[in-house]
C-alpha cells in the first residue's frame, strides 16, 4: 500500500525524472518515467546491483506486520533485509538520500518492551549510521491516494476513520499522498530533523 502511493507521488512529480522500482512480482503499472526489475531474493542482490548505480534517492516502504512472528523472524525480514539493501545502496551511491518507512511508536534507544518497536529503531539507527542524507518516516493511520489497487480488506473498512481522526488527533494521521511529498522534498530541500513523525510528515510535505 504505502510502495504503491509513493510510486503514483514520483510518477506525477515534475522533478522526478525516472524511477525504478525493484519488486518480486510486476506492479501492474506502466509509464515512460517507469523501470521496474523483477527479482526473488531480496537477500541476494548481486545479480541486479549493476541496475541501482547513480539514484538520487531510495524511498524504502517495504514491511510486514509483526502479529504471529517471532522477535528473530521480524528482524531477519525488517532489519536485515533493509540492512542488506542499505549495506549495497551505500557503497554505489554514497551521497543518496535514503528514506525509510517505519512506523508511529519506533523505539529510538532499542531497549523498550516492544519487539516490533526496538527491531524498527535498530533499523533506524543502523540507516543514519549507514547515510549522512537519512530520513526516518514515523507515520500513524495513512489515507491511500485514490486509484490504489493495493489494499489489505482491513484498511478499506476502516478507510472511514480517517477525516474524524484527522480533525480529532492531526498527530496520528495523514495522508500517504503526505507521506510521499515529504519524501520528494527531503532528497531536494532536506530537512532539519532525521526523524519525521506525522506533523514532520505534513509539514514537509507543503515546503
Amino acid at each position: 500500500m504505502v510502495g504503491e502511493g509513493v510510486l503514483l507521488e514520483c510518477l506525477n512529480h515534475p522533478d522526478v525524472e525516472q524511477v525504478l522500482v525493484v519488486n518480486r512480482k510486476r506492479g501492474g503499472v506502466s509509464h515512460p518515467k517507469l523501470r521496474e526489475v523483477i527479482h526473488s531474493d531480496f537477500f541476494n542482490l548481486a545479480p541486479i546491483e549493476s541496475q541501482l548505480i547513480e539514484y538520487n534517492a531510495c524511498y524504502f516502504c517495504l514491511g510486514v506486520s509483526s502479529v504471529g512472528m517471532s522477535e528473530e523472524q521480524y528482524k531477519h525480514i525488517t532489519y536485515d533485509l533493509t540492512l542488506n539493501f542499505g549495506k549495497l545502496l551505500a557503497r554505489l551511491n554514497p551521497e543518496m538520500t535514503f528514506c525509510y518507512v517505519t512506523g508511529m511508536g519506533t523505539d529510538s534507544s532499542e531497549q523498550g518492551r516492544s519487539a516490533w518497536a526496538r527491531v524498527k529503531g535498530a533499523t533506524e539507527n543502523a540507516l543514519m549510521r549507514l547515510f549522512r542524507n537519512s530520513y526516518m518516516f514515523r507515520p500513524g493511520f495513512m489515507k491511500a491516494t485514490s486509484g490504489q489497487k493495493n489494499l489489505k480488506t482491513s484498511y478499506k473498512l476502516f478507510a472511514w476513520i480517517y477525516p474524524i481522526g484527522r480533525a480529532l488527533y492531526p498527530r496520528m494521521f495523514c495522508t500517504l499522498q503526505e507521506v510521499a511529498q515529504s519524501m520528494i522534498n527531503a532528497t531536494i530541500k532536506g530537512y532539519p530533523k532525521q526523524i519525521l513523525e506525522v506533523k514532520d510528515i505534513v509539514k514537509l510535505s507543503q515546503a
